[in-house]
């Protein structure tokens, strides 16, 4: 196969042009619903014939699966299974953090470059050829999945696992008409302006990959959405079969790939979405699958070797360990310890879920070193100027005398999101652990919707930026925390009058007994002196300029651990690993 005319350019130059150019097929979404034909959801047959995929793709073995939360992290399960069990695997997931080919990966690996630009242009010139003013280009999603049908049937995989990029119905993937088995993940509110705003109308859309004679599976799901399932399944002659969560036991002293309590859940629908597989393609001689008591040896390794990056991943901060400082070799101090905790999570349920992973492990992390996370905070700052010699801004490096781990966020989501129902979930999950962020941190997307990222990393002085939905989502973070802090302030009050006069206050509190009435503790009279000087959030015009901030502060802070909570967004974590692997 030729990658067409492009032989004359070097080859990272014939990777940008094709990322360039699939840039162009970038839109805005719409909602896809019957009034509009599904946004003209039929014209994926009409590009498969141009492509020539109708027989090919009707010869793959293929694992479909939807869901709003977890969906990615069951197919990342699935692929992992079958690899294991020495099955050639495919996997098309979305969305890409820092590769555009990390959507495309065959035994477990991305596609090369070499390979992407082959079927790219393949695809590319195929189409632009047979299209016209009545059926036009594909749009961006639409020609990802022709493109990973096109890999996938080259490749001659024996299994091809599909997820869905956007509710299930008129999805591009759903092109497919006999997949081998169908699965849902758990089912909540996102997408709510193109998918519905009702569990009922989300499971609806999501339901609409469940096809006649093929086994669909799913996890529970709230009373609303399951009975939505069940009357989708009944309708085409399927029974509708329940997956329960992976007992712990059964992966006989292993640990989940993927890390969250919540990936149990997961793993619990990958195994029966395997299992059907293996049974409907013939492939089940030799695997004894019985989830109420054992697991296969493939199974279990397959589980523990899911790798999904993204997704409750830590990254230390190899900067501080590698950068030559020599006032630091001199001194032979240490260059401080900055750990990034990475989870795209975006919906308040996957909020909330991130919120008690990300609790878990930093405890975890600090009773395995044997420290201690109550002393109080000073609250002294030591300031630090100029990012460049342009720089316009100037922000406060935080002295943690006397602290062995200090906790940031780095967040930012879409505008569409309310930052009102996704903010307190994290705050009131954190808070009931014991964990209260030093500092939120807001920083726009370098990632831009209508481009496709290349390898190339942004300046760390970009120009002027829009900031107006970041002080928006700084207003709501301050003024949840300040509700917060007055409901901790009130318990606290209780705990020292009633229950242990000595209780170490967490950070950031201060409160001062003013006297008692008549020696009763229970009268006594308190006062909460907030730190006026310790702000709560902050605005970055960039988020090299944020990552900068945080590797100052750690660095004058070398006793300290800092633990940096990245969410909000999948285009933010993607930013910020491309950031600090490079």
């Amino acid at each position: 196969m030729s990658a067409g005319d492009h032989g004359a350019t070097q080859p990272n130059s014939q990777y940008e042009e094709a990322l360039s150019t699939i840039s162009s097929l970038i839109t805005r979404r719409v909602r896809a619903d019957g009034k509009n034909m599904g946004d003209q959801f039929d014209l994926m047959f009409q590009y498969i014939k141009m492509l020539d995929l109708e027989e090919p793709i009707s010869q793959l073995k293929i694992i479909h699966v939807a869901g709003t939360k977890g969906k990615g992290s069951t197919c990342t399960f699935v692929e992992s299974i079958l690899r294991t069990s020495g099955f050639h695997t495919g996997l098309f997931t979305s969305p890409h953090l820092i590769d555009i080919r990390e959507r495309f990966r065959v035994d477990g690996m991305e596609i090369s470059e070499e390979k992407f630009l082959a079927y790219f242009w393949w695809c590319w010139n195929r189409l632009k050829e047979k299209t016209d003013e009545d059926v036009p280009m594909p749009t961006y999603f639409r020609f990802l999945a022709l493109l990973a049908f096109k890999i996938f049937t080259a490749e001659q995989v024996d299994v091809a696992i599909l997820e869905v990029g956007l509710g299930g119905k008129f999805d591009a993937t759903n092109v497919v008409q006999s997949p081998v088995v169908c699965g849902i993940s758990s089912l909540g509110f996102d997408h709510v302006e193109i998918l519905g705003n009702t569990l009922g109308q989300i499971a609806g859309e999501k339901a609409g990959i469940f096809k006649h004679g093929v086994p669909a599976f799913t996890v529970r799901q709230p009373d609303e959405a399951m009975c939505v399932l069940e009357k989708n399944a009944s309708e085409l002659g399927i029974s509708l079969q329940i997956a329960l969560p992976l007992d712990v036991d059964m992966l006989g002293g292993l640990h989940l790939g993927l890390s969250g309590d919540h990936q149990y859940i997961n793993a619990g629908l990958a195994i029966a979405l395997c299992r059907s597989w293996l049974e409907r393609t013939g492939q089940i001689e030799g695997f004894h699958v019985d989830q109420s008591s054992s697991l296969p040896k493939q199974f279990v390794e397959g589980l523990a070797r899911a790798h999904m990056q993204g997704r409750a991943q830590i990254v230390p901060d190899q900067h501080l360990i590698t950068k030559k400082d020599s006032d630091m070799r001199e001194t032979n101090s240490k260059p401080g310890e900055l750990i990034f905790f990475l989870d795209g999570a975006h919906s308040p349920e996957s909020i909330e879920v991130c919120a008690r992973w990300f609790c878990r492990v930093i405890k975890e992390g600090v009773q395995f070193h044997g420290k201690v996370e109550d002393e109080k905070f000073n609250g002294k700052h030591i300031t630090v100027r100029g990012f460049s010699e342009s720089a316009k801004y100037e922000w406060k490096v935080p002295d943690f005398s006397g602290e062995t781990s200090a906790q940031f966020l780095l967040f930012n989501c879409m505008s569409v999101r309310d930052p009102q129902l996704l903010l307190p979930p994290l705050i009131n999950t954190c808070a009931l652990s014991g964990v209260h962020f030093h500092k939120a941190l807001f920083v726009p997307n370098q990632s831009a919707f209508n481009k496709v990222s290349s390898h190339a990393l942004p300046s760390n002085d970009p120009p002027d930026v829009d900031l107006s939905w970041q002080l928006t989502l700084q207003r709501a973070w301050d003024s949840l925390i300040r509700e917060a802090k007055g409901l901790i302030s009130f318990i606290l009050v209780y705990i020292l009058d009633n229950v242990n006069s000595n209780y170490a206050l967490p950070r950031n509190f201060s409160l001062t007994k003013l006297g008692t009435n008549g020696g009763k503790n229970k009268d006594s009279n308190w006062k909460m002196e907030d730190n006026k000087d310790c702000h709560l959030s902050d605005v970055f015009p960039s988020l090299p300029q944020a990552i900068k901030w945080l590797r100052d502060s750690a660095r004058q802070n070398p006793s300290v651990r800092f633990q940096v909570l990245v969410t909000g967004s999948l285009h933010l974590v993607g930013d910020v690993l491309r950031l600090i692997k490079k």
